[in-house]
């Protein structure tokens, strides 16, 4: 087994060593690579003696210190470090070492996506390169210089701006890159391949050129246009809203297959998953061109909040991701619909953040220790820390926000920062002194999700409005303190007229807050925007009203869902359908509002969405109250759901401008709430569109439907689908999930059968994410009573630990509601999780997840 020590903020130290400058010499062949590192070091604590380097998994070659080549007795090798004794103030370290990338499942460090050399460092993975100092607060100028035959690896490609290339004599040829800007090793690339190119240029705003490349497997070039279409988007973006120009004479982007995160900030040469930049309307839907848009933007972003400005140490991590995803997000709400974003930010929040927030893997934003970093990449760090950046804007306002922004990038260019950093920059400008930045500060060391208990009361004129938090403990039951955060409301009157909007600012456990001048007892709006992330519980609700009335875009939806949700819960409960809902719903079908904004409003509450609101889950009673409702509501406006569907449903229609986006959103809507009639005329509308749409968008959701609603049409569907697009891992990642998402009886077999497809190799992430990771999302079946589903995802993450940690600890997050589910059903998970835990040489990764779900 791994080591199993616990990592902690409290004993962060800085670093007795700097490394001035890095050369690195890569020899790549196809059985391996040869790496030679050359550093010059500077000791900054002179009670240091000896240099301890981080090391794994590497043959060491020679060692030299200042050219002297050393033998054994000078230095020490152990499993994760390597050390050299006694070394001056300042030297030359040369370590010449030998890996074999082609063996390297774990995806991190230099490991091969097919026949493409490619490399992913962060957080940790530059040791499986090279010994280093390996932490994000050694920054140090690299030179790359990387030598391949030339025939294989024609494209060679490292940080920065290419320096020099020339053939070899053998056929090999060489290239070398020199990053002017300090970095830490965790932003360190280098890909080599024979790749096809589509290639563009940028002029800066201050008229610098930039030439920009989008690598790819050759014959995918035509499926990056959109990705660069989006990565200028992006760098005009950067400049007209934060004066953030870029800092070198090229950028270049690589889509590789096999790939553990979405995409990698590397400088200068951003490595993606991909999924994130191949695209085109056949082969992708609307949202996989949305998700392109916003993580190659997110990726150029981190260029100055990640990069030029980097973190000090892992806790500091969501310092650079929950900034840069609240910048992505308001990019992506720049350029499409700010409603549209700003609800599917929230969507995602809920579904994902707010489920690890009730589990015993909830942690604050920055953490305060860990086992393995791998595992606090998680949305609580990204989604929640951008959360809190968004209310530092609404705290501080838009133009304070830019101020303090420009300072910090001022301040701080260059160097590794905490969070404290960032808040000092954001308190520098509050000059009024209008946040509490002291109390602020809870955000970022305290977890859970808070709850606002609300009620209300109306007498001679006056409103008065008693707010009171309720702060969960922490995993380990200590108390926490109530947070500061922003509130926005709305006061309606019974006209449907809007009195007054305004920004509370919320700071103690208890508080009241009066309006007075008042005629009449107006309609709450609260949260507007959804200013803060807190769950709202409120006496009276007016759902029906502010479906109707409330100009906030989100407080409409809010009140859409959370209608269903109440109106779901009462069908659990045997009752009969609130009338008043489904004329709520009748009204929001007739609205005229923005197509995909209108296709959210119908959306009904998400199973996760529902799981989250009762106290010990049971997901038989949700699916059958979830099912009821779709079906009464198939039943009563069929012929209105009808209309918007064939209104609407332009299968010759490819377009990606908003009108065309939004018809395929609400007419597919339309169809899903149809579906649940499981009618020949919904069947044969279904299939029509399966086989006549020329968007993937059209043709997936189709296929969902029919494999949802009939083995025959659905059947033959897949079958088409697979001949169609079986040579293409980004479509058929898209089959693998209709399949292990299909709530249709024998999932699970269906599933284990599909492993033994050709098409299948559990070795890529994207898919097994798609098929077991997916599956493990399909509540109805892996919460089977049986226990079966719960035994195939541990058995899976048994199998693929021994191949990619990160892969396997992501799939043990599955099992993070174990402290919510019934009795039964939680001694089923403890029995397969203890038999996980008990594996011999169990990653770290998956230890730390599996002990914080048992508690052990």
């Amino acid at each position: 087994m791994s080591d199993m020590s616990v990592i902690c903020l409290k004993d962060y130290k800085k670093c007795g060593f700097e490394v001035e400058s890095c050369e690195l010499y890569f020899e790549l062949f196809e059985e391996f690579v040869i790496v030679t590192n050359t550093m010059e070091i500077n000791k900054l604590d002179a009670q240091e003696k000896h240099i301890k380097l981080d090391s794994q998994e590497l043959e060491l070659l020679e060692v030299y210190l200042n050219d002297l080549k050393l033998n054994d007795t000078r230095y020490d090798i152990q499993e994760e470090s390597f050390t050299v004794y006694n070394v001056p103030n300042s030297f030359s370290l040369k370590i010449k070492n030998k890996l074999y990338p082609q063996n390297n499942t774990e995806l991190e460090g230099l490991y091969k996506s097919g026949s493409i050399f490619c490399t992913q460092n962060e957080p940790e993975g530059f040791r499986r390169i090279t010994p280093y100092l390996d932490r994000p607060d050694i920054m140090s100028v690299f030179t790359t210089t990387i030598v391949a035959d030339k025939e294989r690896y024609p494209v060679l490609l490292g940080n920065g701006n290419k320096q020099s290339s020339h053939d070899l004599a053998d056929g090999r040829h060489e290239v070398t890159w020199f990053d002017p800007h300090p970095k830490p090793s965790y932003l360190f690339a280098i890909v080599a391949g024979d790749l096809g190119v589509i290639s563009d240029e940028f002029i800066t705003a201050s008229q610098t050129k930039v030439e920009l490349n989008i690598y790819c497997d050759k014959g995918a070039e035509s499926k990056c246009f959109f990705a660069m279409k989006s990565l200028k988007d992006a760098m005009i973006w950067d400049e007209q809203k934060y004066g953030r120009e870029y800092d070198l004479d090229v950028y270049n982007i690589v889509a590789v297959d096999s790939f553990n995160m979405g995409a990698m900030e590397n400088k200068g040469l951003n490595i993606f998953n991909s999924h994130y930049v191949l695209a085109d309307e056949d082969k992708a839907t609307d949202a996989d061109f949305m998700g392109i848009q916003s993580v190659i933007a997110h990726e150029y972003f981190h260029n100055w909040t990640g990069n030029r400005i980097t973190c000090c140490d892992w806790f500091e991590l969501t310092l650079k991701e929950g900034l840069t995803v609240f910048r992505d997000q308001c990019f992506s709400a720049d350029l499409n619909s700010q409603e549209v974003q700003r609800i599917e930010d929230v969507k995602g929040l809920r579904e994902r953040q707010f489920v690890e927030d009730a589990s015993p893997m909830a942690h604050p934003i920055q953490p305060d220790s860990y086992i393995s970093i791998n595992n606090f990449y998680t949305s609580t760090v990204y989604e929640k820390g951008a959360e809190v950046i968004r209310m530092l804007h609404t705290l501080l306002g838009e133009s304070r926000f830019r101020e303090a922004m420009d300072l910090y990038f001022k301040t701080f260019d260059g160097r590794a920062v905490r969070t404290g950093d960032f808040l000092w920059a954001m308190s520098e400008v509050d000059k009024e002194k209008r946040v509490d930045f002291t109390q602020f500060k809870r955000w970022y060391h305290q977890s859970g999700t808070p709850i606002l208990e609300v009620k209300d009361s109306f007498c001679d004129g006056v409103y008065t409005l008693d707010l009171k938090q309720v702060v969960p403990n922490k995993v380990d039951e200590i108390k926490q303190e109530p947070f500061y955060f922003p509130l926005k409301v709305g006061l309606i009157g019974s006209d449907g007229k809007e009195i007054k909007e305004e920004m509370l600012v919320v700071s103690k456990e208890e508080e009241s807050f009066v309006f007075e001048g008042l005629e009449a007892k107006p309609y709450l709006s609260i949260n507007r925007g959804f200013s803060a992330p807190i769950i709202i519980k409120q006496e009276k609700n007016e759902y029906a009203f502010l479906m109707k009335h409330d100009k906030d875009s989100f407080v409409k939806y809010e009140s859409a869902q959370s209608f269903a949700l109440e109106t779901t819960e009462k069908l659990m409960e045997s009752a009969e359908l609130d009338a008043e809902f489904l004329n709520s719903f009748g009204y929001v079908l007739d609205l005229d509002v923005e197509l995909s904004y209108k296709a959210l409003l119908l959306e009904l509450p998400s199973i996760s969405s529902l799981m989250q609101r009762q106290k010990v889950v049971d997901f038989t009673p949700i699916y059958k109250a979830k099912e009821r409702l779709e079906r009464e509501i198939a039943t009563e406006f069929k012929e209105k759901l009808l209309d918007i569907y064939r209104l609407h449903h332009k299968p010759k229609n490819k377009e990606l401008d908003t009108v065309s986006v939004g018809e395929r959103a609400l007419k597919n809507r339309a169809l899903r709430l149809l579906s649940s009639l499981e009618s020949r005329e919904v069947i044969d509308l279904a299939y029509k569109q399966y086989q006549e749409s020329l968007t993937m968008t059209d043709r997936v959701v189709a296929l969902d439907v029919l494999e949802n609603i009939t083995s025959h049409e659905g059947g033959l569907a897949l079958d088409d689908f697979y001949e169609r697009y079986k040579d293409d891992t980004l479509v058929m990642n898209k089959y693998f999930s209709i399949i292990a998402a299909s709530q249709r009886e024998g999932v699970l077999l269906r599933v284990i059968a599909s492993q033994d497809d050709e098409v299948y190799d559990k070795r890529v992430p994207n898919l097994v994410r798609s098929l077991v990771g997916v599956f493990a999302k399909n509540y109805k079946y892996f919460h089977a009573a049986d226990g079966s589903g719960y035994a195939f995802v541990a058995d899976k993450i048994i199998e693929i630990d021994k191949i990619n940690a990160q892969m396997a600890s992501g799939l043990a997050s599955a099992f993070k509601i174990y402290n919510r589910l019934n009795q039964n059903n939680k001694n089923l998970i403890k029995k397969e999780l203890e038999c996980v835990i008990s594996t011999h040489s169990l990653s770290k990764n998956t230890y730390e997840i599996i002990s914080k779900i048992l508690k052990i």
